[in-house]
C-alpha cells in the first residue's frame, strides 16, 4: 500500500496494492492507521484502482479506519472501486454509510 498525503487539502490517499484478506488487513491497519494519526488530516481516501481480491476482512478494515477517522474529525471515503470490491461493497451495506468519490 502506497500513501501520499497532500498538505493544501489536508487529504490522504492510500492507494491499496494487494489482495485485502486476513493476512494483507493487519499490515494495511498498522500503516493507515499511522499515517491518520500523524498527519490528522480532513479526508482519507482509500483508492482500490489495483485490488484484484477483497474479503470480508476488507470489510472490517474500511469500517474500523471510518470510526477512526472520525473520532479524529475527518471523513473517509474510497474510490476507483473495481467491480469485485464494489460488489463486496454493495452487498455488506458500507457504500450507505461511506461516499465513493473521484480522485
Amino acid at each position: 500500500m502506497e500513501s501520499k498525503f497532500y498538505e493544501e487539502n489536508k487529504l490522504l490517499v492510500f492507494k491499496i496494492t494487494d489482495e485485502i484478506d486476513d493476512c494483507s488487513v493487519q499490515k494495511i491497519r498498522r500503516k493507515a492507521d499511522y499515517e491518520i494519526e500523524r498527519y490528522m488530516p480532513k479526508k482519507v481516501v482509500f483508492d482500490f484502482d489495483s485490488v484484484t481480491f477483497m474479503d470480508s476482512a476488507g470489510i472490517g478494515l474500511i469500517i474500523g479506519r471510518y470510526k477512526f477517522t472520525n473520532m479524529l474529525g475527518g471523513k473517509l471515503e474510497v474510490a476507483n472501486l473495481t467491480q469485485s470490491v464494489r460488489k463486496i461493497f454493495d452487498m455488506s451495506g458500507i457504500l450507505k454509510l461511506i461516499p465513493v468519490t473521484e480522485i
